[in-house]
């Protein structure tokens, strides 16, 4: 209301001034242009001005109008793209889930200019694209994924090296891993995502490198851990030797098995199955002195069947002292059949073939095992008794051999 009667005011005020105007003076306008001329009074010509402007002024606001009416037509079709390319998505996302990769493909790729989240949409298609079989385009849409979002070459490096270690291509795989370590040194998934890869490769060098990290981030749970840490310097181990038997001559150097064993970090200087294989490689490489003193040593403070059964097959430069001190072992330890039978061979080096079948005879009374059995029998052969010696073989593969109680032919 109050703003038509500002307008009744203004129209009001507007008549009355052209109305003492034209009382006052009609005035003349004259307008010749080529050969058209225009006369009127002054009072209309104003008018006339007054209506061409406000004719001007409503076909400018509607021009506006217009213009404000197709932005919002824009905005209403980008919106309805948007909200399709959400439904693509999610539809791309349940195919995915299904195992539909053809159709999660197509749909993911799609969609994804339009997605809220095209990264999502190319990596998603990217692993599509690697089970149907199509590693030039799982390339390709890392690649649009890399594109797509700032900040991204992380989250792509690393499905890209999940992809490339699932295709078995571990040497693609190394190096894409290599380079997300330099931009992300301490990155959990990176670590373990190499841990795979070193053992897979069987690069048990770097691996060894590697271990420390994986203990100190905590990515590895302990006993997987010292398996994998076992397993490496178990490897190592066996290479170092395989080297060492490569060597020309009838001297072999044993440094580079030596000064591995120094490089070995506390806990596996202190694991007894790592003990044993390097001292089995000291003694198969000709080094028993060395391999004799590591067990003897290792011995006296941790006690290992495993380890007493290794020290009875190597030979010390003195056979006599090494009895000994398995003798005193055995003080502590009476009914220990694997110190029994490592006594009964320490006592054939020292040619107690008595002492070693009485050894043998009681380790075979407290455990029967096939090596204790083959040791015996070996040495009652040799003394005289081969018939004894084949019964004790032939009962023991018959009774090791799990055969069924049948009725046999008398003799």
């Amino acid at each position: 209301m109050r703003r038509l009667f500002l307008l009744l005011l203004v129209a009001l005020l507007i008549g009355a001034g052209l109305s003492l105007g034209l009382q006052y003076d009609s005035g003349y306008i004259r307008i010749s242009l080529g050969n058209y001329l225009i006369e009127t009074n002054f009072w209309i010509g104003v008018l006339l001005i007054l209506v061409v402007t406000l004719a001007l002024q409503v076909v400018l606001a509607m021009a506006r109008r217009l213009r404000s009416g197709t932005g919002i037509v824009s905005g209403w079709l980008n919106q309805s793209a948007e909200r399709r390319a959400r439904r693509r998505t999610t539809r791309g996302l349940l195919s995915l889930a299904e195992g539909n990769w053809p159709r999660a493909r197509k749909l993911l790729e799609a969609s994804a200019d339009k997605a809220d989240t095209p990264l999502i949409n190319y990596l998603a298609a990217a692993q599509c694209a690697f089970e149907c079989g199509d590693h030039d385009a799982v390339d390709d849409l890392l690649r649009k994924a890399f594109e797509s979002t700032p900040g991204s070459d992380l989250a792509v490096g690393i499905t890209q090296a999940q992809l490339q270690i699932a295709g078995n291509r571990m040497e693609q795989a190394l190096a894409t891993l290599i380079r997300l370590r330099k931009q992300a040194p301490h990155h959990p998934f990176v670590l373990k995502l190499l841990r795979t890869v070193y053992e897979r490769l069987e690069d048990w060098r770097e691996l060894s490198a590697l271990i420390p990290e994986l203990r100190k981030r905590e990515l590895v749970d302990k006993d997987e851990l010292q398996r994998l840490e076992r397993i490496t310097w178990h490897n190592l181990l066996e290479r170092a030797a395989e080297d060492i038997r490569r060597q020309d001559g009838e001297r072999r150097d044993l440094t580079p098995l030596i000064k591995l064993w120094d490089e070995l970090p506390g806990s596996m200087r202190r694991d007894e199955f790592t003990i044993r294989e390097y001292a089995r490689h000291l003694s198969l490489l000709g080094d028993e002195h060395q391999a004799e003193t590591l067990l003897r040593k290792v011995l006296r403070n941790h006690w290992s069947d495993e380890l007493v059964n290794l020290y009875g097959r190597i030979g010390g430069e003195k056979p006599d002292e090494q009895l000994l001190v398995a003798e005193r072992w055995l003080q502590d330890r009476p009914n220990n059949p694997e110190l029994l039978l490592a006594l009964g061979r320490l006592s054939l080096r020292n040619e107690l073939w008595g002492k070693a079948r009485e050894y043998f005879e009681t380790s075979l009374r407290l455990k029967r095992s096939r090596e204790t059995v083959a040791e015996l029998a070996r040495l009652n052969a040799h003394m005289g008794q081969q018939e004894q010696s084949n019964q004790m073989l032939l009962q023991s593969v018959l009774k090791d051999s799990g055969l069924p109680n049948l009725p046999m032919p008398k003799a």
